[in-house]
């Protein structure tokens, strides 16, 4: 069973996804042993306290440096037991020691189909606007790996979502977390965990077809 860590900093909708599908049996091998976020009054904590799953908050701004902030998030990563690290909205960048000590070990939810619409700068709402403002027909979400870059690694998932006439970022925004991240998240956990993928040359490939 896959021990998960989900790193939040807002409500936690994609939080509550993998929550859901955890519990409606849709995520069958793995389960969620901590919920991480940088900001004190994140309402996914309330979401994790609510489901009895520990929760803690470990933010940049309590710590001196860099450094103590990425010691601070291994221990609790290390003492949970963690195998897989899930960035549920989460807005810091990782310290780079943990990436590589987590190598394709950690995975990513971003809310347009890369490359498209990502890297620095695109977050949130941002990545809605941009994508009205010039004009796709369509957008959607990426599952992916995390690397030392930003929005570069390995791609594991993508779905498509049809942008309509008359879109606000809100309403487009709402229509791929409901038809795409809460959906391709999910997925990419239970295949990780059923070791359905690799990574081989930095492309993610499909190894197994277990049941």
């Amino acid at each position: 069973m896959l021990k998960l860590a989900v790193l939040v900093s807002g409500g936690g909708t994609n939080l509550q996804a993998i929550i859901d599908a955890v519990e409606a049996g849709e995520i069958s091998q793995a389960n969620i042993a901590a919920v991480i976020s940088n900001k004190k009054d994140a309402y996914a904590l309330t979401r994790a306290a609510e489901h009895g799953i520990y929760n803690c908050c470990i933010s940049p701004k309590d710590y001196e440096s860099r450094e103590l902030f990425e010691q601070a998030l291994l221990e609790v990563l290390t003492r949970e037991q963690i195998d897989l690290v899930v960035l549920a909205g989460y807005l810091v960048i990782l310290p780079e020691g943990l990436i590589q000590k987590y190598k394709n070990r950690i995975i990513n939810i971003h809310p347009s189909l890369i490359p498209s619409f990502c890297g620095n700068g695109f977050y949130g709402l941002k990545v809605h606007e941009a994508a009205l403002a010039r004009g796709v027909k369509v957008t959607g979400a990426t599952v992916h790996f995390v690397d030392e870059g930003t929005d570069t690694g390995p791609i594991i998932l993508q779905k498509a979502v049809a942008v309509q006439p008359g879109d606000t970022p809100q309403i487009l925004q709402k229509r791929v977390m409901e038809q795409a991240e809460w959906k391709i998240l999910p997925q990419a956990i239970e295949m990780i965990a059923k070791g359905q993928i690799a990574v081989e040359e930095g492309i993610v490939k499909e190894v197994s077809k277990q049941a």
